[in-house]
This record gives structure tokens, C-alpha cells and sequence, in this order.
């Protein structure tokens, strides 16, 4: 009995052993239903808004005035029971203003909405992501150097709280009017707004990254790892970049997702408060100031884009709580 047992444990345990960190972190992350649901809807919405518009051939900015105000192909059950499958098989439904040319409808003057919603999710997509790199790379940096370093912990967290203590809004738009002009004549309208708005967003948005990394730096120092090669004379720049940073990647990939949705809907707010991108340069917030003012003749303007937002940060903010469960230790394996 005891020769069987013996024979019978070691492929488990090496099973076990084999079995890697990340290994470990995709297990836990499958099992929350809500971050996998959110992971699959947000790469739908990436997917559709990148490789949408090589299907959907229809240019945004194209004028049709002759199909304006036509409505969305889901207006057709507005129409009495008998009419709805007659206003499927029409190409041309007067009683409603649905055409099949436009499905999603098109605007006062005759852009199509279904192009503009893909074009603008690639702005707004490029926005969020490239914000949220920015934030990554300040708030990182400033949170391993102000851990690691006593010298100069003062003086970053204080820089850090006053950054904490201005208004993100008013301060975006302070920024929006002081800039525009000038980045807009040098990098052209879209161009120039485009990088305001990115770097603004990651100006002020790196706060709270700062403060988990440097947290998780100052329990890190105390670890008989990094000890260990203080030791032998490992130089910070190697120990940061060997020891430290590796080991804080948990919390701002965790940091990262939750950026996202940050950048969209400051990019969101700005660009329905009119100073975002140019009129003719569609972005989801963009469209929804466009159909304000036709919110109760045309309310799905509102809708799309709406939709699209809310969709989009909710699930980013499953995926963060997924991966926050999945690289916690403490709660990975139970």
C-alpha cells in the first residue's frame, strides 16, 4: 500500500509544479462570469469598431441631403402589427423614413450614423488607450522612484496630492482653451486636439496609480529577495527593473483597465461640452452633443452613442475586477 501511494503522488504534484504563475491567474480569472462576459464584449466592440469600417464602406462625413433624418431600421415596430412586414421587405418606407441604405438612420443632414459610430469608437478607443498609457508611465515611475527612494518620497507625494486636490474637469478645460489654437495650427484641427486632449487626460490621471505603486514598492523593500541582492551590490536602476518592477505589475495592470474607462468618458465629457474634437470629426461623445438638441424627435442619436459608452466602461470595469481577484494571491486558488 505504502510503494502504491508513493508511485501514485509524484505526477500531480509535478503537474502542480509545472503549472506556471499565469497559469494560476487565468484559472481564478475564468471563474468571474462578469469579467469574462466584459473581456468579450469589449474585444467585440474593438474588433467592430477596427475592422468595421472595411465593411461598412459608407464615409462618415459624406452629405446626403436627400436622406436626412431617416430613421433607424428598428423603427419599424412603431408601425401597427400588419405594416411591420411590409416595412422589412420595402427597400423604401415612407410611413416611417426607413431606407435600408441607412440602417442605423442618418443625421439633419444626411451622414450616415452607423459610419460615424465606427469611426468615432476608433477615435474614442485611440483616446482612452493612449491616456491610459500615459497615466501608466507617470504614475509608475513616480510611485517605484517615491517608494524606493526616501530622499525624494516628500516631495513626489506632495506633488502628488497636489495634483489629487485640482479639479480634473475645469483643469482639462483651462488647458482646451490656453492650447488648442496653438497645437491645432501646428498639428492641424484634428491632430492637434487629438494630442491636448490624450495628454491632458494622462496629466491628470496618474495619481492614483502613483499611490498604489508606491505602497506596493515600500512593502517590496523590506523583502529578503530584494535584501538579498542589496546585499551583493545590485545597483537601484538593476533592482528596479530586475526586482521591483515585475513584482508591482499586478496593480497597475489592474490600474490600466480602469484608465480606459476613465479617458473615455473624460474624452466623452469634454467633446458634448463642445470642446473636443471638430464638428466634422465624429467621436462618440461628439455625437451625443450633435444629437442633443433632436433628442425628442430623434432620441436613438442620443441612444447609439450612449449605449456605446456605457457598454464599453462597463465592461472594462469587469475585466479590472477580474484581474484584480486574479493576481491577488490571497485570493487566487480559493
Amino acid at each position: 500500500m505504502t510503494d502504491q501511494t508513493a508511485t501514485a503522488d509524484p505526477a500531480p504534484i509535478k503537474a502542480a509544479k509545472e503549472r506556471g504563475q499565469w497559469a494560476d491567474v487565468w484559472a481564478q480569472f475564468r471563474t468571474h462570469k462578469g469579467a469574462l462576459i466584459g473581456s468579450g464584449v469589449f474585444l467585440t466592440i474593438v474588433a467592430t469598431v477596427l475592422f468595421g469600417p472595411y465593411i461598412w464602406t459608407v464615409d462618415p462625413g459624406y452629405q446626403d441631403f436627400r436622406s436626412r433624418n431617416v430613421r433607424h431600421i428598428l423603427a419599424c415596430f412603431s408601425l401597427p402589427w400588419g405594416e411591420i412586414a411590409s416595412c422589412f421587405t420595402s427597400p423604401d418606407t415612407a410611413a416611417v423614413n426607413v431606407t435600408w441604405v441607412h440602417p442605423l438612420g442618418t443625421d439633419n443632414i444626411g451622414r450616415d450614423t452607423l459610419a460615424r459610430l465606427l469611426f468615432g469608437g476608433r477615435i474614442s478607443m485611440a483616446v482612452g488607450l493612449t491616456a491610459m498609457a500615459i497615466a501608466l508611465l507617470l504614475g509608475t515611475l513616480i510611485g517605484i522612484l517615491s517608494g524606493y527612494f526616501r530622499r525624494i518620497d516628500g516631495p513626489l507625494m506632495r506633488l502628488t496630492d497636489l495634483f489629487l486636490a485640482l479639479p480634473l474637469l475645469p483643469l482639462l478645460l483651462v488647458m482646451v482653451l490656453l492650447f488648442r489654437e496653438r497645437l491645432s495650427s501646428a498639428f492641424g484641427p484634428e491632430g492637434g486636439i487629438f494630442i491636448l486632449i490624450v495628454c491632458g487626460i494622462g496629466i491628470t490621471s496618474w495619481m492614483p496609480t502613483a499611490r498604489i505603486v508606491r505602497g506596493d514598492v515600500l512593502a517590496l523593500k523590506e523583502r529578503e529577495f530584494v535584501l538579498a541582492a542589496r546585499s551583493i551590490g545590485t545597483r537601484p536602476a538593476r533592482m528596479i527593473l530586475r526586482h521591483v518592477l515585475p513584482n508591482v505589475m499586478s496593480p497597475i495592470m489592474v490600474s490600466a483597465t480602469l484608465g480606459i474607462a476613465t479617458a473615455i468618458i473624460t474624452e466623452s465629457a469634454l467633446s458634448f461640452l463642445g470642446l473636443g474634437f471638430p464638428p466634422d470629426f465624429p467621436t462618440w461623445g461628439r455625437l451625443l452633443n450633435d444629437g442633443v438638441q433632436y433628442m425628442q424627435q430623434y432620441p436613438e442619436r442620443v441612444v447609439w452613442p450612449g449605449a456605446l459608452i456605457s457598454v464599453v466602461v462597463l465592461s472594462v470595469n469587469y475585466i479590472g475586477d477580474g484581474l484584480r481577484d486574479a493576481l491577488d494571491p490571497r485570493i487566487r486558488g480559493l
